[in-house]
């Protein structure tokens, strides 16, 4: 660092000389050489100058600058001032700072430490040296330059810039860092998560959906060992020979229906049920639900394995497989199953209950011969025939022998042998009773599913004959009267009697609109005005549309006659006449649509709601109608569907010519203003029958008022006069009392 001191000149002339402190020598050999400040500059000018003005005077005067001169006081007091600031300036510098001590380093610090020993070193007032060679000249004394240089100043903050930018991009690098790590950590958790779903899949228990059609198809393989078991167990048990020839066959079967068997108690165990409507998927409960039904237990039983008792029997004992009878549910399940999802239930019905009595009957026939064979056969007339007569020693002879006196028995048709000891009375009773049962069951069945299958034709046929006699008791006319029998006959013979809403009218609504989506939607879309609606207005339309058939040669509408519904062609063909009814204009076929116009009342149609053509059915034709209140009524709720439809109206009319385009502008609609009176006339009505049913409760409560307070006005009177009655009788009776005294 550079100071400014003065030296003494013995010429008598005080003189100022800039000279190089041996600090600052040791700071420029090092490196860290600084430019002149400001308070040097400063220092150094006002010491010029008055170095000028010293030299130019004489003695006496130069002492009173150096004394008591005005100029050397203020030299002196600006001096301190600025030696002040200095040392003010230099003691916050020095102060230590935490924030700046971060971004320092170590060549900083040591800098830092060897500046602030140099300052200290001169700016010490007992310093030898200094002393020494200061303390002659007092002007000098101020001349110590203690103020930060600025280049050095400027140079730290911009390295603690530098160093902010770099800390700034170090933590920008961070965040980038920590969000590859964060995808990376992402990328490895939805590794995990995906691997943790592939291990939930392969944990995934296999679960059976009893709605489904593989649960169908499995019932179907169930029942087939279950109806094996029924029907030939008891024959191989009562036939010896049966058993006995095919034994290699019938222990196949055996293993594979025990096999399925124990297939479906894991099916079992696996078949889902719903809870609050959902699938229950859990392991744990479908096991408990299953061990909770009765099933469970007749299904433990059907899996015993009886069998083992052959080791010791032998294999012509079929009899101890007995148990695998109790699986008899899943074969009514299957039954039932098949009854909702065919098309002919009644023949179905039918054909099942036909299949009940052939087991019945096997079964009977099949104890018949094991009781005879008890007994011994031919030993009385009732029992089997000697089966050493070769024609009765025949295994298919014996079967179907016993096979016809169980259905003669059962059904109580023909005749049979009567009984002669007490067990064959006892089993003959038996088979009556059971034959009885038998008999009602098919006839009630049968009755029952004859007339349900001829239940749509007796209605049918009630209605043709309601109206027969009505034509005939009006004295309709016999051409008219064979159209309308012709109508009929084609209503029946294409299966278009059925009313689709009483057949529907039971379905909740969403399933209605489903199934009138899948039958008519496509059809209302092919009408130029519908097919830009929105999906909700179709689908209300959708339920409002009729079908309608009209015989050959009937008017679907004439010229003139007002519009009050629309048509859609389903099938058949329609002819545009002349007003002769024979010239024909334009065919009409599937798909055609007329009569959109005169439903909509557009404004300023020339045609107003008037039919402007003849339209005939050529031969039977099926249509759709839709009516012009179930068309206002759905567009109560979409106003502006119905704008966008007499938009497109208008447009179909200007297109046409059908349209006066003053009366269209008008503002104004009679038609809507009508509407409105007639809301307004609605309205009063509501709320007249209301003001009547007010003042009719007011009347009444005014009669029930009335009649509580004649009730108390009654009751206070009898009060009233019976008090004044007792009054009246205590007066008479007190002077009574006095005179009873007196005496």
């Amino acid at each position: 660092m550079a100071t400014i001191s003065t030296q003494q000149s013995y010429p008598a002339v005080h003189r100022l000389s800039v000279r190089t402190n041996d600090d600052d020598l040791d700071r420029i050999e090092n490196g860290n050489s600084r430019a002149h400040s400001l308070c040097e500059d400063t220092s150094s000018e006002l010491q010029r100058a008055v170095s000028m003005e010293t030299r130019g005077l004489p003695e006496s005067r130069r002492s009173s600058f150096t004394g008591t001169g005005a100029m050397a006081r203020l030299s002196r007091f600006i001096f301190a001032l600025r030696s002040w600031a200095t040392r003010r300036l230099h003691h916050e510098d020095q102060r230590p700072d935490s924030f700046l001590e971060r971004f320092r380093g170590p060549d900083l610090k040591e800098a830092s430490s060897r500046e602030s020993n140099a300052q200290s070193a001169t700016g010490n007032p007992d310093h030898p040296h200094r002393g020494k060679k200061y303390s002659r000249w007092p002007l000098a004394n101020f001349n110590i330059n203690n103020c930060n240089n600025t280049d050095e100043y400027k140079n730290q903050r911009i390295r603690i810039t530098l160093k902010k930018e770099d800390k700034k991009e170090e933590k920008k690098e961070e965040k980038k860092e920590e969000k590859k790590e964060e995808k990376k950590e992402e990328k490895k958790d939805e590794k995990k998560d995906d691997k943790k779903k592939e291990e939930e899949k392969k944990k995934e228990v296999f679960i059976v959906d009893p709605a489904t059609d593989l649960y169908y198809r499995w019932l179907t393989i169930i029942a087939t060992p279950v109806m094996y078991n029924w029907c030939m167990l008891i024959c191989r048990a009562c036939f010896d020979e049966l058993q006995t020839k095919y034994i290699t066959l019938w222990m196949v079967l055996d293993y594979s229906s025990d096999v399925i068997y124990f297939l479906d108690t894991f099916v079992r165990f696996r078949t889902g049920f719903l809870e609050q409507g959902l699938l229950v998927k859990d392991p744990k409960k479908l096991r408990e639900n299953y061990m909770k039904t009765p099933q469970f237990k007749f299904d433990l039983l059907s899996m015993v394995p009886t069998d083992i008792a052959v080791i010791k029997v032998g294999n012509n004992y079929p009899e101890l497989r007995f148990n695998r009878l109790f699986k008899f549910a899943r074969l009514f399940e299957f039954f039932d199953r098949t009854e909702t999802r065919t098309n002919y239930p009644n023949i179905f019905r039918i054909s099942n209950l036909v299949l009940y009595i052939l087991i019945i009957i096997h079964w009977n026939a099949c104890i018949f011969f094991a009781i005879s064979k008890t007994i011994g056969f031919g030993s009385d007339t009732w029992v089997y025939p000697n089966i050493s007569h070769p024609e009765y020693g025949r295994l298919a002879r014996k079967y179907i022998y016993s096979l016809y006196w169980s259905t003669l028995t059962l059904t109580t048709i023909g005749e049979t042998p009567p009984p002669v000891k007490d067990v064959e009375y006892l089993f003959v009773v038996c088979d009556f009773l059971i034959g009885v049962l038998i008999f009602a069951t098919i006839v009630g069945n049968v009755g029952a599913m004859i007339s349900n299958m001829n239940a749509n034709r007796a209605e049918f046929q009630a209605k043709i004959d309601s109206i027969k006699q009505y034509m005939q008791f009006r004295k309709v006319s016999k051409d008219l009267e064979a159209r309308v029998i012709k109508w009929f006959d084609y209503l029946w013979t294409n299966k278009k009697t059925c009313d689709e809403k009483e057949v529907l009218k039971n379905l909740p609504d969403k399933l209605k609109a489903e199934i009138a989506i899948n039958v008519h939607l496509d059809t209302l879309k092919k009408v130029r005005i519908f097919q830009d609606c929105e999906a909700g207005l179709l689908i209300e339309l959708v339920l409002k549309l009729q079908p309608q058939v009209f015989s050959p040669g009937d008017y679907i509408c004439r010229k003139g006659d007002i519009g009050r519904e629309m048509y859609i062609i389903k099938e058949g063909k329609l002819a545009v006449v002349a007003d002769d009814g024979v010239t024909q204009f334009v065919v009409l076929s599937d798909g055609s649509y007329f009569g959109e116009i005169s439903i909509l009342n557009i404004k300023g149609s020339k045609s107003g709601n008037r039919r402007t053509a003849n339209i005939r059915s050529i031969g039977y034709s099926d249509l759709f109608c839709l009516s012009k209140d179930d068309l206002m009524e759905a567009l109560t709720e979409y106003p502006e569907a119905k704008k966008a439809l007499e938009e497109k109206g208008k447009a179909i009319l200007m297109k046409d010519g059908l349209i006066d385009e003053e009366v269209a502008n008008q503002s104004g609609d009679p038609k809507d203003l009508e509407e409105k009176v007639e809301n307004l006339e609605s309205s009063l009505d509501l709320m007249q029958t209301k003001f009547a049913r007010l003042m009719a409760e007011f009347t009444s409560s005014q009669v029930k008022l009335k009649q509580r307070l004649t009730k108390m006005e009654t009751k206070m009177k009898s009060l009233g006069s019976g008090e004044l009655c007792d009054g009246n009788e205590a007066d008479s009776e007190a002077p009574k009392e006095e005179e009873k005294k007196d005496k």
